[in-house]
C-alpha cells in the first residue's frame, strides 16, 4: 500500500512540474498553444500513422527541452546569484537544447504538412472515418491539454489533488463519448454506452469520495471532456 501511495505521489509531483512550468513560463504557453494547433491541423489532413507519430515525438521533445531548460535555470539560480561564466554556459546550453528541439519540430511539421497544404484536396473526413482510433487519440490529447491549461489558469489545487477541472473526469467522459459514438455502429449500442457511462461515473465518484476533487470540479471536468469530444465528432465524424 505504501509503495502504491509513493508511486501515485511521484506521478502527482511530476504532473505538478508540468503545471508549474505552464503557470510560470511564457514559452511553455507558446509550446502548448503550438501543440494544440498542430493536433487540430492534423484533423484536416490525411496523415499516415507514422506522420502522426512524428508530430507527437516532435511536440514531446520540445516540451521536455523547455522543462529541462526551466529546471536548469532554477538550479543555477539556487547555486549562485553571481555573474559566473560557468552558470552562463549552463543556461546557454539548456536554451540551445530548446532551440534544437524547436527547429526539429519545425522541420518535422514542414515535411508532414507541406504536401498537404500545396497538393491534393483535403480528405480528412474519409481519413478519420476509416481510422477512428487516430481520431480518439487526438481527442484525448486535446482534452488533457485543455484541462491542464485551465488548471494552470485557475491555480486551484495541485495536479492530482483538487484543482479545476478534474483531468480524470474529463478523460473518462471523453472516453464515454467515444465508445458511445462507435457503439452505434453495432447491435449493442445501448449496453456499450451504458457501461461506458457507468465506468466514467465511477472514475468521477472515486475522485470525490477520496476528497481529491469537489463535485463541482468533477462536473466541470466531465463537461469539458464531453464538450470537446462531441464538438470534434460533430465536425469530423458526424453522429
Amino acid at each position: 500500500m505504501a509503495r502504491r501511495t509513493n508511486l501515485l505521489q511521484s506521478f502527482n509531483w511530476a504532473f505538478e512540474g508540468v503545471v508549474h512550468a505552464l503557470r510560470r513560463e511564457r514559452n511553455m504557453w507558446i509550446h502548448f498553444g503550438a501543440a494544440v494547433l498542430v493536433l487540430v491541423a492534423a484533423l484536416f489532413f490525411s496523415l499516415a500513422r507514422l506522420e502522426v507519430v512524428a508530430l507527437f515525438v516532435a511536440i514531446t521533445l520540445v516540451l521536455i527541452a523547455e522543462m529541462m531548460n526551466t529546471a536548469i535555470e532554477h538550479v543555477v539560480d539556487l547555486v549562485t546569484d553571481e555573474l559566473d561564466p560557468r552558470a552562463k554556459i549552463a543556461k546557454d546550453v539548456a536554451a540551445g537544447a530548446v532551440l534544437v528541439a524547436t527547429l526539429n519540430a519545425l522541420v518535422v511539421a514542414y515535411l508532414v504538412f507541406y504536401d498537404k497544404l500545396t497538393g491534393t484536396p483535403y480528405s480528412v473526413l474519409r481519413k478519420l472515418r476509416t481510422s477512428p482510433i487516430d481520431l480518439v487519440v487526438i481527442i484525448l490529447v486535446l482534452v488533457i491539454l485543455a484541462a491542464v491549461i485551465i488548471k494552470a489558469i485557475t491555480r486551484r489545487g495541485t495536479a492530482f489533488h483538487g484543482g479545476l477541472p478534474s483531468v480524470h473526469a474529463a478523460v473518462a467522459f471523453a472516453g464515454w463519448v467515444a465508445v458511445t459514438v462507435f457503439g452505434t455502429q453495432t447491435a449493442y449500442a445501448l449496453p456499450i454506452s451504458a457501461i461506458g457511462l457507468f465506468m466514467a461515473v465511477l472514475v468521477a465518484q472515486s475522485r470525490v469520495q477520496a476528497g481529491i476533487h469537489s463535485t463541482l470540479e468533477v462536473a466541470l471536468g466531465a463537461a469539458l471532456g464531453v464538450g470537446i469530444s462531441v464538438l470534434v465528432f460533430q465536425v469530423w465524424y458526424p453522429l
